[in-house]
């Protein structure tokens, strides 16, 4: 083995030991909440109350029961799944296929 081989981990930790570790942003953490404002990639629903809701996939509209948003469509829950480009319809007959995935699964029948 040369002799840089032997020393080249030596050499690592002294060039590496006088870096500053101020500059790394942090990670992303884990434990993000279930429940939040807003999500980094969907918008919320325009002029709506309303917030995300991290296990479902879609955010919660505030004040209406069982209607919920992502991405320009607004899906509501009423013994089956509708769907509209606007909160109130019209609405057109879906299936769970066609819900995200977390939704569907909170309304999945036995």
């Amino acid at each position: 083995m040369s002799r840089l081989g032997r020393h080249l981990p030596l050499a690592l930790l002294l060039l590496l030991g006088g870096c500053s570790l101020g500059g790394i942003a942090p990670s992303v953490p884990t434990n993000v909440p279930q429940q939040a404002q807003n999500h980094p990639r969907f918008a919320p629903p325009p002029g709506g109350s309303s917030y995300w809701d991290g296990a479902l996939g879609v955010y919660v509209l505030k004040g209406s029961r069982d209607l919920y948003y992502r991405e320009r469509t607004y899906y509501r829950w009423a013994d089956g799944w509708n769907w509209a480009s606007n909160p109130h319809g019209p609405w057109q007959p879906t299936d769970a296929s066609s819900v995200p995935a977390g939704l569907g699964q909170r309304y999945a029948r036995p």
